[in-house]
């Protein structure tokens, strides 16, 4: 991950609130597929899965974000900006589910925060904006939410 990145995880984990460790995996496809089936029960690939840290024990963790370069890079392209940019928003995206934000089944609360959050980042349409629109799109966000089952081991990027 480029000092770049690692200094956006590091002001956006501010930004929502989140102290602690974020970890940040960036992989491939089947990668993600195998992820995304074994924790959420869905054989497909997608574009970030969160995975909230149990708190225990004296370091402060705040859990791990998986996120996929390949349809990173797709939607870059589809989109007209930078790869970095598209990471980053999916970054954003991941701290807010990280934070206990669920678009899901919410009232537009985590959609307005990340609209909000995107603004002071300079940041292009959100997920959730795109979700609305999912002919358009070669994706829609994916979230794990911790129900009991253990995260997965992803290999860290320390920020």
């Amino acid at each position: 991950m480029t000092i770049g990145l690692q200094r956006f995880l590091r002001a956006a984990q501010r930004a929502v609130g989140i102290s602690g460790e974020a970890s940040v995996l960036i992989t491939s496809n089947d990668e993600m597929r195998r992820l995304n089936r074994e924790f959420r029960g869905k054989d497909k690939s997608t574009d970030v899965l969160s995975f909230p840290a149990a708190q225990n024990g004296k370091v402060k963790l705040a859990g791990d974000i998986a996120i996929s370069k390949d349809i990173a890079r797709s939607n870059a392209k589809t989109l007209g900006h930078s790869l970095e940019t598209e990471l980053k928003v999916l970054m954003l995206h991941g701290l807010l589910h990280l934070a206990g934000h669920d678009h899901e089944s919410d009232q537009g609360e985590m959609a307005a925060l990340e609209q909000k959050l995107r603004a002071k980042f300079k940041l292009p349409t959100g997920l959730i904006e795109r979700g609305n629109d999912s002919a358009s799109m070669p994706s829609v966000s994916s979230v794990f939410k911790s129900a009991g089952q253990a995260r997965p081991t992803l290999r860290r990027v320390r920020c």
